[in-house]
C-alpha cells in the first residue's frame, strides 16, 4: 500500500535562487561565460535519452549540476546555473528522468551528501519547459548525488503509460517513494519490503550510509496508454535479495526468485523483447569493485542466465560490471563497461545475440601489445592524455574510469555515449564493430565543465588566467574560449598557488605527490616561465604529505609553505632546504605582501601573524574580532605595502569583510558587507588608481557576485539570478590588466568568467611570436641578429622586457610592420646561458622568447665517434674497429690501455680524422670490458668503451636470449628489462635448470627489490635473487639472476617465453642506467644480447660475463 501524502513540507515550490525582485543597489550588466577546458574534467555518472524525441539527450553530474544536449552545434546546456549559494546541494544530482509521453518535462533527485557535509535535506526538482526554469519539492531525508552509488541508475523513472506517475529510490534506508501527480507531491511505498542493507565502509562517514535502492525499470507492455504500468522491477544495494518486482501497479512487491546473490545490481535495463540485463559488481563504486557478474533474466520464462563476459570465478575478473546500455532497435545487442579494471585500462564489451557471445573492445596480441577496436580523438580537451607517456600495455589516452553509465542512442544505433570520471566519450560509428572494423571515439563534452575550482590567479604578465583545480591539477589558459593543451604536472595535483609579484613569470604550486606511485617526487613546484612548464623542488620539508598553502616573495627569492600536516617552513636556498617558521601555528593560511619582499602574513582561528623577516619568524598581531570558524581568504593588494582584505566566516561566527592598511595590527570590518567568503583584486576603473574589489557576499540581504570601485565603500552585484553558480565560495579574481573582468571559481561548475556588458564581450585575442626559443653565438664570426615575427591579432607591440628591464626600442631592436630585429649587438652584451625576453603587446598575454646565448670562441673539446664498441675474439668474427675523431683544432697525442700506450702503426693507425684499432692488437685483450683513453694537445682524454668477448667455445644451439629496456632515460628509479628466451635446440629445455643474469652498477648499497609484472609461464613460477660480480667494473657490480620453479615446466624446441622484470631499490632511489653491462639504450623490439647471460645446470651457454 501507499502511504499518506506528506504534509506542506512535501509540497512543491517555485525555484528561484533567490527571493523574486531582491537585489542589491546599483547593479551592473554583466556577460557570463565559462572558461573552456573542453572535456569536463568530473565524474559524469549518468546519460540519459529520451526514448520518444530523437536527440533530446541529459547527462547529470555528482557536483556540477546537469546538462541537456544541443543538437545544433553538438553541446551541452547547463541547466543548474540558477542555484543559489544557500542551495548549493541542488548540483548534486543522484538522478534525472525525462518523460518520454510529454517531452518538456523533466526531473531530478537533487542533494549532495547524506552525512552532515550537508546540512540539508535533498528534493524532486522538475521542470515543464526541458529544465530551463526548476519547481521544487523538498523531501523529508537527504539525498547523495556525491555518495557511494552514484552511477547506479536511474533511481527516479516516469511511468511510460501513464506519465503523472514517477518512482524514486531512495537511500539511507528510506525505501521507495511514489508520486501521482507529477513530482508535485510523494507518498512512501509502504509496501516495499526492502530499503537496502548494502553499506560501503561503516568507519568511514562518508561511506557509513545505506546506498539504498539502486535502479527502477517498468514493463511499458504491461500497460497502455492513460493506464498505470503494471509490472515495475526495482534493484536494491543488497547482497542477498536485490531485484523486486510487482505486477499489480506497485500495489505489491515480492523478491524475484532464482536470482542471483553476492553482488549489488548497478543498472537493470529490459529490452524490447522481453529480457531484462543487470549488470553486477561486488561496490557500489564508483571507485571501487573487484567482482562482478552480468545476468540475463527471461520476464516471460522466469529464467536467469550468467552471461558474464568474464565470468567472477575466473582469475581474469577484477572488475565489476557498470554501465550497460541495450540498443532499443536491436533488442539482443547489448554493451556493457568494467567498472574500475584501472590497469591497462578499462573495457567495454558488446554482444550482438543477447550475451550469448562477447567481443571486447580490446584484446591481448602478445603481451605487451593489444589489438584495439577503436580509435580515441581527444582533440577537443587534449589535456586528457594528462601528461603521461605509459609503457605498453597502458596507452594514452585511456578509454576512461569510473564507466558507470554507457548508453545506446534509441534513435541511432551507431550512436554511443559513455561518462567516465574526467569526461564524456562518444562515438557516431558504433555498427562498424560488427563489420569487423574499428569504432572512432571522441570527447563528447563539449560545454560540460565540471572541474571544482581549488584556487585562481591572474598575474599582471604572461596569461591572463591559471588554475589550481582538484582531479585534473590546472592549467595555464592562453585562450579562454579553447581547451588548454595539456594540464600542468610536478606536481599533479593543486591545493594552492602564487606568483612573485615583482616577477610574475615566477609561480609557486603546491599539492599533494602520488609517493606511492612516484616514490621520489615532491609535491611543490615551480614554473619560470609563467605556468607554461613546470619541475619539482629539489626537496621538501621532511615527512610532509604535502597540499596546504603557499606564498612567495614579492622579488620571488622566499617560499613559505605552510603544509597540511608538518607547518609552515621557509626557503630561501632556491627550495633546497627548508627551514620551520616559527610564532605561526600549523594549518595557517598564508600570504605574501606585494611590495615588501621581507613581509609574509598568516592567519588561523582569528589570530593574524605577521612576519619582516621574509617568514623565518612571525609575531601575532593585536588584531581582533576576526573569523574564527567557516572560509578564510586573505590577499594583499598589489602596490601597496601593507595593505590586506580579509574575507570570511560563518553564519555562527564573525562573517564579512575586513580591511587593514598597517599590515594587520588593526583590521576594520566593512559594514555594508554581511558575509564575504572570498576576495579578489582586478584593473582599476577609469579615474580610479585603487584596484577594483571582488567578491562572493550577502550584501543589502542578497547573496552575489559584487565589485566594489571605490575601496568598498559601496558595491555593485554583477551577476543575476540566473548566474548564480551554487558554491561560490572558493576562489575569486579579477584581471589585472582588463577593468572589469572577473574569475569566479565554482564546486562543479568549472571557472567562471564575465565582462560588463560595455567591456570586452570577447576574449582579446593574444599575440604570438615565433620563434619562440633562439640561439646566438657570441664568437664574432658568428655573431647575426635575430629576427622574431609577430603576429598581432589586431594589437600592437608595446614593449620588450629582460626580466624587469626593458630594451630600448631603435637601439637594442627595430620594429617594421610585425617584424622585430634584435641587434647583435645587444644579443653580444648577454651573458652566455639562457636568458627570457618578454614581448608585451597592447592587450592579451605576453608572449616569451628564449634566447640560448653561448659563446664558442674558446676551443672545443675534442671527442670520438663512437664512444663504445664491442670486438669478438672468434678468429672468423675479428675485425678491426674504426674511430672517428673530432679534433676541434687539436691533435691526437696518443692512446692509451690504462698506464700503457698502444703502438702507433702496429696497434692502430691514423689517417687523417680516423683511427683503426688493429684486430690483431684486439685478439691479445682479455674477454670482458677495457677502457681506452684518446690523448690530444689540448682538452680533456676521449674514452672508448670496449667490451671484449670470445664465442669461440660458447655452447651450440641450447637457447638465445633477446632483451629491450622498458625505459631507456639515463636516470630512472627501475631498472625494467625484457627479456625472451628462445629453445634454439632439438631438445626440450628443463626450466628449473635455467638462470638468467642481468649486470648493472648498484650505485648504493640500498637493499634492493625484484618484481616479475607478467610472463608466459606465469609471474608465480619465477625466482629472483641479486649477487655480487667477482671482480667489479665500471660497468657492472651487480647482477640480477633470475630462475624457473619446478612448476614452469619445460620449453619445447623453437617455443619462446617472455618476463616482464622491475628492479628497485628499497628506498626508491635512482639508477644511472647509462653504461650498465646489460643495458641498451638503442633496442626498442626484443634483440639479441650477449651481455644477459643464460646458464643450464650451473654451465654457461649464453652470453659473456663482465
Amino acid at each position: 500500500m501507499m502511504g499518506l501524502v506528506l504534509a506542506a513540507a512535501m509540497i512543491g515550490t517555485s525555484f528561484v535562487g533567490m527571493p523574486t525582485g531582491a537585489k542589491a543597489a546599483p547593479s551592473e550588466a554583466y556577460t557570463w561565460r565559462n572558461v573552456v577546458t573542453g572535456g569536463g574534467g568530473g565524474f559524469v555518472p549518468g546519460i540519459i535519452f529520451n526514448t520518444s524525441e530523437k536527440d533530446l539527450v541529459y547527462a547529470r553530474t555528482d557536483i556540477g549540476g546537469a546538462y541537456r544536449w544541443n543538437p545544433s552545434n553538438n553541446s551541452w546546456i547547463p541547466l543548474t546555473d540558477s542555484v543559489g549559494f544557500v542551495d548549493w546541494n541542488k548540483n548534486g544530482v543522484d538522478a534525472l528522468a525525462t518523460d518520454a509521453i510529454d517531452p518538456n518535462r523533466v526531473y531530478m533527485a537533487t542533494g549532495t551528501y547524506t552525512n552532515d557535509w550537508d546540512p540539508d535535506n535533498g528534493q524532486i526538482m522538475r521542470s515543464t519547459d526541458r529544465g530551463n526554469t526548476w519547481e521544487v519539492t523538498k523531501l523529508p531525508f537527504k539525498v547523495g548525488g556525491n555518495m557511494p552509488g552514484r552511477s547506479l541508475g536511474e533511481r527516479l523513472m516516469i511511468d511510460p503509460n501513464k506519465n503523472s506517475i514517477l518512482y524514486f529510490g531512495a537511500r539511507s534506508g528510506n525505501g521507495l517513494w511514489r508520486s501521482t501527480d507529477y513530482g508535485v507531491t510523494w507518498n512512501k511505498v509502504t509496501s516495499f519490503p526492502n530499503p537496502g542493507t548494502y553499506v560501503e565502509d561503516p568507519s568511514y562517514p562518508y561511506t557509513s550510509d545505506i546506498v539504498g535502492l539502486a535502479w527502477i525499470t517498468f514493463d511499458p507492455s504491461t500497460g497502455s496508454p492513460g493506464q498505470a504500468t503494471q509490472t515495475i522491477y526495482v534493484g536494491v544495494a543488497d547482497k542477498k535479495e536485490s531485484v523486486y518486482r510487482s505486477t499489480d501497479g506497485g500495489a505489491t512487491w515480492s523478491a524475484v526468485p532464482g536470482q542471483p546473490t553476492g553482488f549489488v545490481p548497478h543498472h537493470g535495463v529490459l529490452s524490447a523483447n522481453g529480457n531484462l540485463y543487470i549488470s553486477y559488481s561486488e561496490k557500489a563504486g564508483p571507485y571501487d569493485g573487484r567482482k562482478g557478474e552480468v545476468w540475463k533474466f527471461n520476464t516471460a520464462t522466469g529464467k536467469w542466465t550468467d552471461i558474464s563476459p568474464v565470468p567472477s570465478s575466473s582469475a581474469d575478473n577484477i572488475f565489476g560490471y557498470g554501465g550497460l546500455a541495450v540498443d532499443a532497435q536491436h533488442p539482443d545487442t547489448l554493451m556493457v563497461a568494467t567498472m574500475n579494471a584501472w590497469w591497462p585500462d578499462e573495457t567495454i564489451y558488446r554482444s550482438t545475440d543477447g550475451g550469448a557471445t562477447w567481443s571486447p573492445i580490446w584484446e591481448w596480441d602478445g603481451y605487451p601489445s593489444r589489438k584495439l577496436r577503436y580509435t580515441l580523438d581527444i582533440s577537443g580537451a587534449p589535456w586528457l592524455d594528462f601528461n603521461t607517456q605509459p609503457e605498453p600495455p597502458e596507452v594514452t589516452p585511456k578509454l576512461g574510469w569510473m564507466i558507470g553509465d554507457l548508453e545506446i542512442d534509441p534513435f541511432n544505433s551507431d550512436k554511443m555515449l559513455y561518462g567516465t570520471g574526467a569526461t564524456i566519450y562518444g562515438t557516431n560509428n558504433l555498427t562498424n564493430w560488427d563489420k569487423g572494423g574499428k569504432i572512432n571515439i571522441a570527447v563528447a563534452a563539449k560545454g560540460v565543465e565540471e572541474t571544482a575550482v581549488i584556487d585562481l590567479i591572474s598575474p599582471p604578465a604572461g596569461a591572463h588566467l591559471i588554475s589550481g583545480l582538484g582531479d585534473v591539477t590546472g592549467f595555464r589558459h592562453d585562450d579562454l574560449t579553447k581547451a588548454p593543451a595539456k594540464m600542468m604536472i610536478n606536481p599533479r595535483s593543486t591545493t594552492g598557488m602564487d606568483y612573485a609579484e615583482l616577477d610574475p613569470s615566477f609561480i609557486v604550486r603546491v599539492g599533494t605527490a602520488d609517493k606511492q606511485k612516484y616514490p621520489n617526487s615532491k609535491s611543490i613546484g615551480f614554473s619560470r616561465d609563467g605556468g607554461s612548464n613546470w619541475y619539482e623542488a629539489s626537496s621538501e620539508p621532511a615527512g610532509t604529505t604535502g597540499g596546504g598553502y603557499v606564498a612567495l616573495s614579492a622579488d620571488g627569492n622566499a617560499v613559505l609553505w605552510s603544509t597540511s600536516d608538518k607547518g609552515v617552513f621557509v626557503s630561501k636556498s632556491s627550495n633546497s632546504s627548508w627551514t620551520a617558521s616559527t610564532g605561526v601555528p600549523a594549518g595557517a593560511k598564508i600570504a605574501s605582501d606585494r611590495v615588501n619582499p621581507k613581509k609574509f602574513y598568516a592567519s588561523l582561528n582569528g589570530k593574524f601573524y605577521v612576519s619582516t623577516d621574509g617568514g623565518a619568524t612571525f609575531t601575532a598581531s593585536a588584531a581582533t574580532g576576526l573569523p574564527t570558524q567557516g572560509d578564510l581568504n586573505f590577499k594583499a593588494m598589489p602596490g601597496r605595502e601593507g595593505d590586506i582584505w580579509l574575507a570570511g566566516g560563518s553564519t555562527s561566527s564573525a562573517y564579512g569583510l575586513w580591511h587593514s592598511t598597517d599590515s594587520g595590527a588593526t583590521f576594520t570590518k566593512l559594514s555594508n558587507v554581511e558575509e564575504a567568503n572570498v576576495i579578489g583584486f582586478g584593473k582599476a576603473a577609469p579615474g580610479q588608481s585603487y584596484m577594483a574589489l571582488y567578491t562572493s557576499a550577502k550584501i543589502d540581504g542578497v547573496r552575489g557576485i559584487f565589485r566594489s570601485d571605490d575601496a568598498g565603500a559601496s558595491w555593485e552585484r554583477i551577476n543575476d539570478d540566473q548566474h548564480q553558480y551554487a558554491s561560490t565560495n572558493s576562489a575569486i579574481t579579477g584581471d589585472p590588466r582588463i577593468y572589469g573582468r572577473v574569475y569566479l571559481g565554482t564546486n562543479g561548475r568549472g571557472i567562471i568568467y564575465a565582462d560588463r556588458e560595455g567591456g570586452p564581450v570577447e576574449p582579446v585575442q593574444n599575440s604570438t611570436i615565433s620563434p619562440a626559443a633562439a640561439s646566438f653565438d657570441k664568437q664574432a664570426g658568428k655573431q647575426a641578429d635575430i629576427s622574431v615575427t609577430l603576429t598581432l591579432n589586431g594589437n600592437t607591440l608595446k614593449d620588450i622586457l629582460n626580466g624587469s628591464k626593458p630594451l630600448t626600442a631603435g637601439t637594442n631592436y627595430t620594429l617594421s610592420g610585425s617584424s622585430v630585429t634584435l641587434s647583435k649587438s645587444y644579443l653580444a652584451q648577454l651573458p652566455n646561458g639562457s636568458a627570457t625576453l618578454t614581448f608585451r603587446f597592447s592587450a592579451g598575454a605576453d608572449a616569451l622568447l628564449t634566447l640560448s646565448v653561448s659563446d664558442s670562441t674558446a676551443s672545443q673539446q675534442p671527442s670520438i665517434s663512437p664512444a663504445a664498441a664491442t670486438f669478438d675474439k672468434k678468429v672468423e668474427n675479428q675485425a678491426d674497429i674504426p674511430v672517428a675523431l673530432n679534433l676541434h683544432g687539436s691533435s691526437l697525442t696518443g692512446i692509451l690501455n690504462g698506464s700503457k700506450p698502444l703502438v702507433s702503426g702496429t696497434d692502430y693507425t691514423l689517417s687523417g680524422s680516423t683511427v683503426t684499432l688493429s684486430k690483431s692488437y684486439l685478439a691479445q685483450l682479455p674477454a670482458g670490458a677495457t677502457q681506452l683513453a684518446f690523448t690530444f694537445s689540448q682538452g680533456s682524454p676521449a674514452m672508448l668503451s670496449l667490451t671484449v668477448k670470445d664465442t669461440t667455445n660458447a655452447p651450440a644451439g641450447a637457447f638465445k636470449v633477446q632483451t629491450y629496456n622498458g625505459s631507456t632515460a639515463a636516470t630512472v628509479n627501475t631498472l625494467n628489462p625484457r627479456i625472451k628466451l628462445t629453445n634454439t635446440g632439438t631438445e626440450s629445455l628443463n626450466l628449473a635448470e635455467v638462470k638468467l643474469r642481468y649486470y648493472y652498477t648498484a650505485d648504493s648499497s640500498k637493499a634492493q627489490n625484484i618484481f616479475f609484472d607478467w610472463s608466459t609461464v606465469g609471474s608465480a613460477n619465477l625466482t629472483g635473487i641479486f649477487g655480487s660480480v667477482k671482480a667489479p667494473t665500471p660497468h657492472a657490480d651487480t647482477y640480477a639472476e633470475i630462475g624457473f620453479k619446478d612448476s614452469a615446466g619445460s620449453l619445447a624446441p623453437g617455443q619462446s617465453l617472455e618476463i616482464q622484470v622491475r628492479i628497485s631499490k628499497e628506498d626508491w632511489s635512482d639508477y644511472t642506467q647509462t653504461e650498465d653491462y646489460s643495458f641498451d639504450a638503442s633496442a626498442s623490439s626484443y634483440t639479441d644480447r650477449t651481455t644477459v647471460t643464460g646458464f643450464v645446470g650451473g654451465n654457461l651457454v649464453w652470453g659473456i660475463e663482465p
